[in-house]
């Protein structure tokens, strides 16, 4: 049965000073929940009504239904809930290829690039200190558990990419993404949906790529990001196995 305690401490996870100053954040859904529990991170807390999870013994409170809908941050609540605790970041290899966000604003679009990270074995993603934090809830459900599988790291993007070669930057206008010769190694920066890459973070772009518009008007402003993430990093793994 559900405390109010619980209840208080769940409900609070859902701001980010919250889940920082506790150190925890919030996992839903079977799918999700599973990936974590079979993952490094520490389970804390979870809640269901399916006895199945009984197995986590003193981490387990059984709910009902209705209790845990009255927790839960969907609509219609998805049989578990769990709370684990938030780790400390591991260094970044940035011997491989690593992606760069610049202030990523939408909790839906930071998911879907770890996602893709996730896809293309992208080991490290690194967010600077105003991207979206990646253990809101929205995030962590359309990840769909890639969480378990990237680095993700929260830097000064200034300071750690100061002289770093090579670093590619995704811009309107640039150089087609499509007939670049990509490296195995290196940096890609992709910028915030409305303003792009920062002015401070252009200084260090050696080379600017764009995706290339088809249509016959051309009328459209620009991609979303997580669509343009998609493309680029497919096209630099395209290249390194054609290599």
């Amino acid at each position: 049965m559900l405390t109010k305690n619980q209840i208080k401490l769940i409900h609070s996870l859902k701001q980010k000073k919250y889940r920082i100053s506790h150190k925890m954040f919030v996992v839903e859904g079977v799918k999700v929940v599973g990936e974590f529990l079979n993952s490094k991170y520490e389970l804390l807390e979870i809640f269901s009504y399916d006895k199945i999870y009984k197995k986590y013994d003193s981490n387990f409170t059984e709910v009902s239904s209705k209790e845990l809908s009255k927790i839960s941050n969907f609509t219609t609540a998805n049989k578990v809930l769990a709370i684990f605790k938030i780790p400390s970041s591991l260094p970044v290899d940035w011997t491989g290829l690593v992606l760069v966000l610049d202030s990523i604003n939408d909790p839906g679009n930071l998911g879907a690039i770890i996602r893709l990270c996730d896809w293309f074995g992208i080991d490290d993603l690194v967010c600077n200190e105003t991207t979206v934090d990646c253990y809101n809830s929205k995030v962590v459900q359309s990840s769909m558990g890639s969480h378990t599988r990237v680095n993700i790291s929260y830097l000064k993007l200034e300071s750690v990419l100061a002289g770093f070669k090579p670093c590619y930057g995704a811009f309107m206008e640039g150089n087609s993404v499509y007939e670049q010769n990509l490296p195995e190694k290196g940096v890609i920066i992709l910028g915030n949906e409305a303003n792009g890459i920062s002015k401070e973070i252009k200084a260090l772009v050696d080379t600017r790529l764009s995706i290339p518009r088809f249509g016959v008007n051309k009328k459209t402003e620009s991609l979303n990001v997580a669509n343009a993430a998609a493309i680029i990093l497919s096209e630099f793994k395209r290249s390194s196995t054609e290599k």
